[in-house]
């Protein structure tokens, strides 16, 4: 099949090898203590070192202001921090031994079912029920990661440029969708759409919108069982198709090999590129690229996937990365208190413009047209989690990684010599014969 299948079937290998290493390297220790910050802040000390993916806010030193602030409640705590670029390629072969941090992020690859070999519970989802989400890492009654804040999806767009074009709405349906990009491409000149293939990661933004199409907070949870994902009708046939006829129908760039996502930021806020499927956590990020290149942050918009149930857009609100506290922690109490103030006193998810963890906090500025057009958040639940992401590692499709929504675009520009209804029929068929044969 090639070397984009051999890469697929190498990443879903590396995932299950990361479980059965770690068991033999240590990893497997018993979970121990819950992870409980003193409410005497005085009470808390040692040095904690915190992984984390944002390598710009390390570099900037904005996570060392962070910290001194923190050690304003805590001042016994000293907070290290190490930004690794490729944090999930980093952090799967570090829990291969005890030493991957103090508090760190729950990588993608490691299982659900897994997580009380690596990480200490944090307590149970009822004790942690101010948090949103709270369910996502909840294995056998306790809770193993709190997110550092929550997303909505949907399509970041170049406002302007669409006013351009004449678009003054969202559009309702898949289609009306597909008609805006041809008259963004047609009146403009600029690329309707950009896919973000050769970074990867961004393909994966699409399976946010799992949730979005039925307004329905337990759409990831039906997802548990022999239940054809891809049949006519479904959520996910209804969001892989618009993403495969948008390249069909030229909207998106001739040559996906080429993209670049930090060059896209760019592209989008100076209106060269007309939208992109991604979490509103982006949307400050395209304001202040759009700003860096001459343009304003008031031209960069946020708009929900184009389906409408019952006369109104829904969005789901999913979880970003889990903080987590490494089981091996000598120091689980300063780690736990970290974790605790940097969701909710920190205002970093304000900053990024993203929902907070904390269920009580207002919406942020960033999602004002959402909240001005009554568009309907839809909190997903993730308490199946465990089972579908077994389902999906045994029927190596990867739901949450990139390859087969790539796969997906290859075939919609003619690389692959597949019709669309076979890719759907051949998932199908391998998520069906996964869930039968884990007895789902």
């Amino acid at each position: 099949m090639g070397k984009k299948s051999m890469a697929f079937k190498g990443a879903v290998l590396a995932a299950a090898m990361l479980s059965a290493t770690a068991c033999g390297a240590g990893g497997g220790a018993a979970p121990g203590e819950v992870a409980v910050a003193p409410a005497d802040p005085n009470g808390v000390s040692g040095e904690i070192k915190v992984l984390t993916q944002r390598t710009d806010l390390v570099q900037s030193g904005a996570m060392k202001q962070y910290a001194a602030e923190f050690n304003k409640t805590y001042p016994g705590v000293k907070v290290i921090f190490e930004g690794l670029t490729d944090y999930e390629g980093e952090v799967k072969i570090r829990m291969n031994t005890k030493d991957y941090g103090d508090v760190l992020l729950i990588p993608g690859a490691v299982a659900k079912n897994d997580y009380p070999k690596f990480f200490a519970p944090l307590g149970t989802s009822a004790e942690l029920s101010k948090y949103r989400f709270a369910d996502k890492t909840e294995v056998d009654g306790k809770t193993y990661g709190i997110a550092q804040f929550g997303t909505v999806n949907g399509f970041v767009y170049n406002k302007a440029l669409w006013a351009r074009a004449g678009i003054t709405r969202w559009a309702k349906t898949p289609q009306d969708f597909l008609a805006d990009l041809k008259a963004v491409k047609g009146t403009t000149g600029a690329l309707p759409y950009y896919t973000n293939f050769k970074d990867g990661w961004p393909m994966v933004q699409w399976t946010a919108n799992v949730g979005s199409v039925t307004c329905d907070p337990q759409a990831s949870n039906k997802l548990a069982g022999p239940v054809s994902p891809w049949a006519p009708g479904s959520e996910l046939r209804t969001i892989d198709t618009l993403l495969h006829d948008i390249v069909k129908q030229g909207l998106a760039e001739k040559d996906p090999s080429t993209t670049n996502w930090e060059a896209s930021k760019g592209l989008l806020g100076q209106g060269k590129v007309g939208s992109m499927m991604l979490g509103s956590w982006s949307i400050t990020q395209m304001r202040n690229a759009a700003q860096e290149g001459g343009g304003s942050a008031a031209d960069i918009g946020f708009m929900p996937f184009p389906v409408q149930k019952d006369g109104h857009f829904c969005a789901a609100v999913v979880s970003d990365y889990q903080q987590a506290v490494n089981v091996h922690s000598r120091h689980k109490a300063a780690a736990r208190a970290w974790i605790d103030w940097f969701t909710e006193k920190s205002g970093y998810a304000e900053k990024e413009g993203a929902v907070s963890a904390v269920k009580a906090a207002a919406l942020p500025e960033t999602l004002k047209d959402f909240v001005d057009n009554d568009v309907k958040l839809v909190e997903r639940s993730e308490s199946a989690t465990g089972t579908v992401n077994d389902i999906d590692q045994a029927a190596e499709i990867g739901l949450n990684k990139p390859d087969y929504r790539q796969q997906i675009v290859d075939a919609a520009r003619g690389v692959r010599g597949r019709g669309l209804d076979e890719v759907f029929g051949d998932l199908n068929k391998r998520w069906n014969e996964a869930a039968k044969s884990a007895g789902s």
